[in-house]
């Protein structure tokens, strides 16, 4: 029942925002024109030095690279590593950062302290240099900027999980699990975590849209995916020594980003719309 009336309450938030309908229908075509991207008849690696430089046309809809490349087909083929970087990233954060704050703020006292001057300390360093420092030491490539982004993005996360568990352990329910001498693993997984779910989604929504903002940055630094991977972020890199003749190498994967961050930003608004007026 409480599963129908989230549903319930998100389509009605969807109803009365024009931008949050634009921010769904955005994602859903992005991610499936990424999945079946391989149905394009051009190949995101095909060299053709004769149509470099072709500007957007019925041909090639976002024109050719500095090597004859199907530019639309490299985007597709690039939006789905940002998109994996972003999920996969996202999924590690959060569950990092439940972990982290849910034990924080069940156990209190001394292992709060702890737990949560390391998590002051992390979120002290500006995350472009921790990533940064970090991502030196790694081989570049997909698994290592997943992992990096993964793992330097979740204090957050165990902030807003921290807070809530705080106020989930003082109600009756979880009272009366201590009280019968139920373990604190159980109590966590059967009271605790269930109740941050709310925090979680909208915390996810959030989290994604970083990783993707990180991963682009990383990539247009030199950082992260490398040929013959392609990501938004290194198209957009790639695309900086021919401003001057092809803007549109640019502008393309640019515009991308943006609206994919701004989409997966405005859902996790929606979210938080529907836990604040939840009840």
């Amino acid at each position: 029942m409480s599963t129908n009336r989230s549903i319930t309450r998100f389509k009605n938030e969807l109803k009365n925002s024009k931008s949050a309908i634009f921010a769904v229908v955005f994602l859903i075509a992005i991610s499936l024109c990424s999945i079946f991207a391989f149905l394009s008849p051009y190949s995101p690696s095909a060299v053709n030095v004769n149509q470099s430089f072709q500007g957007p046309s019925l041909t090639h809809l976002f024109g050719t690279d500095e090597l004859g490349r199907d530019y639309f087909t490299r985007a597709l083929f690039g939006g789905r590593i940002s998109l994996v970087v972003g999920i996969l990233s996202m999924v590690i954060s959060t569950f990092i950062g439940i972990l982290f704050g849910a034990l924080s703020g069940y156990l209190g006292g001394k292992i709060d302290n702890l737990l949560m001057r390391f998590v002051d300390i992390l979120s002290s360093i500006p995350w472009m240099i921790l990533v940064t420092v970090v991502s030196i030491y790694l081989t570049p490539g997909l698994k290592a900027i997943t992992l990096v982004i993964g793992l330097f993005t979740w204090m957050s996360t165990a902030r807003l999980v921290r807070a809530e568990t705080l106020t989930i352990k003082e109600r009756e329910y979880v009272t009366y699990a201590k009280l019968t001498g139920q373990s604190v693993l159980k109590v966590l997984l059967k009271h605790i975590i269930p109740g941050v779910m709310p925090i979680f989604i909208v915390s996810a929504t959030v989290s994604i849209a970083n990783a993707i903002m990180m991963e682009s940055a990383l990539s247009f630094l030199g950082l992260g995916v490398q040929q013959p991977l392609s990501s938004w972020g290194s198209l957009l890199q790639n695309a900086q020594g021919n401003l001057g003749n092809a803007p549109y190498m640019a502008i393309i994967p640019g515009i991308l980003i943006v609206l994919t961050i701004y989409s997966f930003n405005k859902i996790g608004d929606v979210f938080r719309m529907i836990t604040v007026n939840k009840g």
